[in-house]
């Protein structure tokens, strides 16, 4: 059984890069989620961010620690914005396919925010997911293809949550 994840949180190619090596991650698509036009595409994506599709055996990764991860890899208090990439493609957000992963999005948006760690408070959008437009064949697997490729994307060692007691 697999379930389905939609993030955004700037240039694609960074995220789908990294999440895709985490165990329990049996897929991953880029693409364009979020906005405002039919059959999205890189020229034409309107309001779209720029987003990342992810099947994943829940009974490997939890939907938890694939957020914990996403909030490690960019940063979730620049709005529209991640390094040098500016514009609403490239804001940070999570879009939920159900109840459950609408209340764990927004619980560890809060426990982020209480931590402390990043350096400012998440402005990350939790909206219900809708459609997801695959980006075009040059955009999928990017830095596989070109491994010195431009990213903004990397884990940052001190942006780890604090393990949480399992009763919680």
């Amino acid at each position: 059984m697999t379930e389905r994840a939609v993030l955004a949180g700037g240039c694609f190619w960074g995220m789908q890069d990294l999440i895709r090596r985490l165990p329990g991650v049996e897929s991953t698509r880029v693409g364009y989620t979020g906005g405002d036009v039919k059959n999205a595409t890189y020229r034409d994506h309107g309001t779209h961010a720029e987003g990342i599709e992810i099947s994943f055996d829940p009974n490997r990764i939890s939907y938890r620690e694939l957020l914990e991860f996403f909030f490690q890899i960019h940063d979730p208090s620049t709005p529209n914005r991640q390094g040098n990439d500016r514009g609403m493609s490239y804001r940070s957000a999570i879009y939920y396919t159900d109840e459950q992963q609408r209340q764990t999005a927004l619980d560890t948006i809060a426990d982020v925010d209480a931590s402390g760690l990043w350096p400012g408070k998440a402005v990350t959008e939790v909206e219900p997911v809708g459609d997801f437009w695959e980006a075009e064949p040059e955009h999928q697997d990017y830095l596989e293809r070109i491994p010195n490729g431009y990213t903004c994307h990397f884990p940052r060692p001190d942006w780890v949550l604090p393990k949480r007691d399992a009763a919680e």
